[in-house]
Order: structure tokens, then C-alpha cells, then sequence
């Protein structure tokens, strides 16, 4: 496995890749845009949507930026293992950055939530980032940097029904977030969570605008305002910062 060694305070990013799950679209494709044009050579995951991520690829290239779509469910435990290492081939440097944005709703009111409903974001949302986040430590802390954001919610930290399944997946990564990060704090990687609120996606396409009214900004998000939060905590300048939540939701969960 390619060494990147230890980045000096000149050197950001470091010498190493960045992957970002489920970044064919929406928050994810916004990210991986992002860090593309912060330096980072990104991996580009996605599960079906070929052409969405070989669209944001090209976009990226176009931009002077490095960019390599790579295929997984995340919820395969072998995926870990194997986009880590195509992505290691494909750049020749480690992950040093790991952004888990990959997750999907399967919303139902409790009496009503089926075995699979709850299995399936589970296994989505938060065990797929416990597996990529427990694979992509291996070579930041030999490293000694890295950075790792795991992409929660709002309804992680707050009600909200119909989503029982969503919330307990989120409120697990938070905490999931949290105490992985004071385990590795001193090997200089930082784990951190960002939890949207309401954001224009495709999974906020269907959903009643009328729920903007309990928004206190009294609008919905854009996929650049999450991708500009998590900018930061992979950033240099967030070396300090680690097991936070950074909330972006217009003030819902003020």
C-alpha cells in the first residue's frame, strides 16, 4: 500500500486521495467538486447512477482537477476494502480523506416500519460508515493525518416522524463520530459530522414544502452550503477541530 508519510504545516492537502461515498449527486457531487478544487485527487463512489458519476468526473477534469469514478454498494462489506485499494492504484497515494455521504431513506411511521425499511438505512447509513471509516484509519494513522466527515442530519438531533429508521441511523453516526474521534485524536486525523437540514435534493424532491414554514430561514439548503462545511474540517485549518457537529438547517435545531 502506498505511504504518503507525514504532511508538514506547508503541506495541504497531504499527499494522498480523497473518497467521497455516494457522490454521484445531490451533497455528494457537490463535496467531491469541492475537495477537487481544493487539491484533492477524489474517488467519485457510486452504486447505479454510471453516468451521473461520470459526469461529475468530467466536470472536475474540466475544472484542472483529478477524479476517478468508482462502482460499490456501500453496504457490501468487501466494499471497503476494494475501493480503498482501487483508488490507492489508481492515484498511487493512500485516502487521507474520507467524506461517508452515501445514504438512503425508507421512511414509515414506527407502527408501520418493516423489518427491511429499518435494516436498509441501517445497514446504509451507518454501518457502511463504520466499515469505510475502520478501513480508511489504517492508513491515516500510519500516515499520522487524515481527515474523516461523516455526513448525518438533523433528524439526528431532533424528531421528526415518519423517520424513525433515518434518525436512529444518524443519531448513531453522530455518536459513532464522536467517540471514534477522541480514540484517534492523537494520531493527528480528525473525524468529524456534518447534519444538514433541509437541502435541495433528489431526496427532498417529493417532500411537502410546506414543512420549509418550521425552518427558521424559511428556505431550504443547497448541496454547495453542506459541501462548503465539510470544506473546511478537511482543511488544514481544522486541524484543532474533531468530534464536532457541525449543524447546517437554517436554525431548525437551534
Amino acid at each position: 500500500m502506498p505511504d504518503a508519510g507525514p504532511a508538514g504545516p506547508e503541506a495541504w492537502p497531504p499527499a494522498g486521495c480523497a473518497l467521497v461515498t455516494g457522490a454521484s449527486r445531490g451533497i455528494g457531487a457537490a463535496i467531491a467538486k469541492g475537495l477537487a478544487a481544493d487539491g484533492w485527487p477524489v474517488g467519485v463512489n457510486y452504486n447505479g447512477s454510471a453516468d451521473a458519476a461520470a459526469a461529475v468526473v468530467a466536470e472536475i477534469e474540466a475544472a484542472g482537477g483529478q477524479a476517478f469514478a468508482i462502482q460499490a454498494d456501500v453496504v457490501d462489506p468487501a466494499a471497503p476494502e476494494a475501493v480503498f485499494s482501487a483508488l490507492e492504484e489508481h492515484f498511487g497515494v493512500s485516502v487521507l480523506g474520507l467524506v461517508n455521504n452515501a445514504g438512503i431513506s425508507r421512511d414509515n411511521l414506527s407502527p408501520s416500519l418493516t423489518d427491511e425499511e429499518w435494516q436498509a438505512v441501517i445497514d446504509t447509513n451507518l454501518t457502511a460508515a463504520f466499515r469505510f471509516t475502520r478501513r480508511g484509519l489504517k492508513s491515516m494513522m500510519r500516515a499520522r493525518t487524515g481527515r474523516i466527515v461523516n455526513i448525518a442530519s438533523v433528524v439526528g438531533l431532533r424528531a421528526n416522524p415518519g423517520q424513525s429508521n433515518y434518525a436512529a441511523a444518524k443519531a448513531g453516526l453522530i455518536q459513532f463520530t464522536r467517540t471514534a474521534a477522541v480514540e484517534v485524536a492523537r494520531r493527528g486525523v480528525t473525524i468529524n459530522a456534518v447534519a444538514p437540514g433541509w437541502i435541495e435534493t433528489d431526496m427532498t424532491a417529493d417532500v411537502d414544502t410546506a414543512l420549509l414554514s418550521a425552518v427558521p430561514a424559511k428556505r431550504a439548503g443547497t448541496p454547495e452550503e453542506v459541501a462548503a462545511c465539510v470544506r473546511f474540517l478537511v482543511s488544514q485549518q481544522a486541524s484543532y477541530v474533531t468530534g464536532a457537529v457541525l449543524t447546517v438547517d437554517g436554525g431548525l435545531a437551534a
